[in-house]
């Protein structure tokens, strides 16, 4: 100990110093006890379908996520799949470059493909930006047609349905042949519009349906669809069906022959609460 005694001390400087240095080893013990505490209770009756007891003491915290500084902007946790400079996540049938990338969007360059994630999810959020083409040509699915595919499978319509009739299930935001969008909150052509989607995906057991997909989309931050239920994969004039697979997948933007634009699209992988 005396050799912990900067030089020079007197005999009440050392009384002083040791008086101090207890007390700085009393309050980093204290500081130790408050990390190991737990909020919380032990005693309480186990919450119905769950393993956790209500206010439940050993239950983990979520976890910190930091949210984007503005609107739109990735999360910490989120995977930037497309950030304005290159498609270096993506992949068409003819070639990843296939797509003009410019003035930080991608532009759908007609008759080269879809443009297909080279990576797969399961349940996820999906936040994307889009914009038709500035200059109106055609009208009803002739005007700034694309799709954001969900798994490959699930179609949630891209269109300029700013003053344009078209069928109900196949406007901007419907769940392409199966639910039109609860409201028409599509911008004027050449505005940025924006997605956020949460997708669930279906379950099967021994090769049978058990849990179908579901989608909630926010288009231009209003809701448009509320865990809507998927009745299968979507398609043109035909009846959806539902067909079992591993329950993971991509997302894949159409190719539909119009000069549509994205940006700024990440996704963040989610689980369920009977995962949590």
């Amino acid at each position: 100990m005396e050799t912990c005694f900067k030089k020079g001390m007197n005999m009440m400087q050392r009384r002083t110093w040791l008086t101090g240095a207890a007390a700085v080893a009393v309050l980093a013990g204290a500081l130790v006890a408050q990390d190991k505490k737990k909020e919380g209770y032990t005693d309480t009756p186990v919450i119905t379908g769950q393993k956790w007891k209500v206010h439940d003491a050993d239950r983990p915290a979520p976890p910190v996520v930091t949210p984007g500084k503005e609107y739109g902007a990735p999360p910490s946790d989120a995977i930037v799949l497309f950030d304005g400079k290159d498609l270096s996540r993506w992949t068409t049938g003819k070639g990843d470059a296939a797509w003009k990338v410019e003035n930080g969007y991608v532009e759908c360059a007609p008759k080269t493909g879809d443009l297909q994630t080279k990576d797969k999810w399961g349940d996820f959020q999906l936040h994307i930006e889009w914009a038709s083409p500035a200059e109106v040509k055609g009208n009803s699915q002739g005007r700034g047609n694309s799709g954001v595919f969900l798994h490959g499978r699930y179609e949630v319509q891209v269109l300029d349905s700013f003053e344009n009739l078209t069928y109900a299930d196949g406007g901007a935001s419907a769940l392409y042949g199966q639910w039109p969008p609860l409201v028409n909150v599509a911008r004027k052509p050449g505005e940025w519009q924006t997605y956020d989607i949460v997708f669930h995906a279906a379950k099967f057991k021994e090769g049978a349906l058990e849990t179908a997909a579901t989608v909630t989309v926010f288009h231009n931050g209003v809701l448009t669809h509320e865990k809507k239920e998927l009745l299968g994969p979507t398609a043109h004039r035909t009846l959806a069906k539902e067909s079992a697979y591993d329950g993971k997948g991509g997302i894949r933007l159409q190719d539909h022959g119009n000069t549509t634009r994205f940006r700024n699209i990440w996704i963040r992988p989610v689980k369920g609460y009977d995962e949590q």
